[in-house]
Order: structure tokens, then sequence, then C-alpha cells
């Protein structure tokens, strides 16, 4: 029933859906779906709690805080893409549905907040394994912005039948891994206090790193 329900609410969107049409594609009677699942409301939300913790399972549970830093992240990235790929309609419901209607717009920022507790907590573990420790305000930022570049590459995915998730992946891999690898290595970026910014003492248009 909830398969039958995620596709049609991705198809017709959320007021446009009917029960009927749910019922005859999960082959059950409309009383049945009430029964099982409640009201169209109940159903929605019961379909973006299972959605997303498809989506939670399928980044963080395939990665081993035993592997390299850049593992344990393009083990994650391949699982958030691979979900994506292969549950466009789920994503669609997750994403498009949820995020301006109230309470399910609620459901989907505590999904957010579960994503980037966890992305947060492994960058935690990384940075500390090399003898790094970072505020917690700086790690919620990296999350968060792994977070919302991740949402926005899966919604080109989801519009692009054709595109294969584990290019998505690594696009984003190489796009966060070479700027991440000088992090862990003790760098950051930093505003030229005045004249031209430099790198090493060599002129940029960068600005500064620093260690």
């Amino acid at each position: 029933m909830l398969d039958a329900a995620v596709r049609a609410f991705a198809k017709h969107g959320f007021h446009a859906a009917n029960m009927d049409e749910i019922a005859e594609r999960a082959g059950v009677s409309k009383p049945m779906v009430y029964a099982y699942l409640g009201t169209k409301d109940e159903l929605f939300v019961a379909c973006l709690r299972r959605e997303a913790g498809r989506l939670l399972d399928a980044f963080a549970g395939v990665v081993d805080p035993a592997l390299p830093p850049d593992e344990q992240l393009w083990r994650g990235l391949r699982g958030f893409f691979g979900y994506v790929g292969a549950h466009r309609d789920g994503w669609a419901v997750l994403y498009r549905q949820a995020r301006t209607r109230e309470p399910f717009a609620t459901e989907l920022a505590r999904m957010r907040r579960a994503m980037v507790e966890v992305i947060a907590h492994r960058l935690s573990d990384v940075l500390a394994g090399h003898g790094r420790q970072v505020p917690a305000e700086q790690l919620e930022t990296m999350a968060l912005a792994l977070v919302g570049a991740g949402e926005s590459l899966a919604d080109r995915l989801v519009d692009l039948p054709h595109e294969d998730p584990e290019r998505s992946a690594t696009r984003m891999m190489n796009a966060i891994w070479l700027g991440a690898e000088r992090q862990l290595r003790g760098e950051s970026w930093r505003p030229a206090a005045g004249g031209r910014p430099t790198v090493d003492g060599r002129p940029t248009i960068e600005g500064n790193v620093r260690r």
C-alpha cells in the first residue's frame, strides 16, 4: 500500500492524489487502506517516514568507521545517490511534495536534521582520528553544506531519468573531497587582510589558505 501511495503522490501531488487510485494500485479496497494507514494525511506521513528511513539507511548504513575518510565519504555518497536513482518517486514525495506543507514540512525538517547530525558525527570522528578537535558549530555548518549540495544534485538526478547515480556521486565526491582532504591536514581559507590574497606566498584569486 505504501508503494502504491508513494507512486500516486509523486505522480499527482498530495491534493490531486486520491484514495481510490491508491487502493486500486495496491490491489485492496479503499476501506482497507483507511483501516491500515488512516486518513490521506496519515498515509502521506507514513510514506515520508518510510522513505526517510530508507534514505538514512542508504547513506549511513553503508559507512564503516574503520575505513579511510575518503572511502567513508564515497560509500555514503554512493548510497545516497543510489537511493535517489532507485526511488525517484520516493525522493519526489520527500523533497517536492512535503517541503511547503505542514505538518509534512516538519517531518521533512526532522529527517534533514537527523541527516545533518549523522554527518556531523562522522566528521567529528574522522577529524578526531587526525588529531583535530573542531567546534560543533563548524561541524554543523559543514554537514549542512554537504546535505544542501546533495539535495540539489539529487533533484537534478530525478529530473534526468538517464543520469547515472554513480556519476552524480563521483561528481560530488570530486567537488567535496579535494577541499575536505586539505581541511583534514589542518588547512583553512581566510579572507585576505589587505591587498591581493596569497596561498603560501603566491598570488591567488582564492584567498588565503592557512594552517
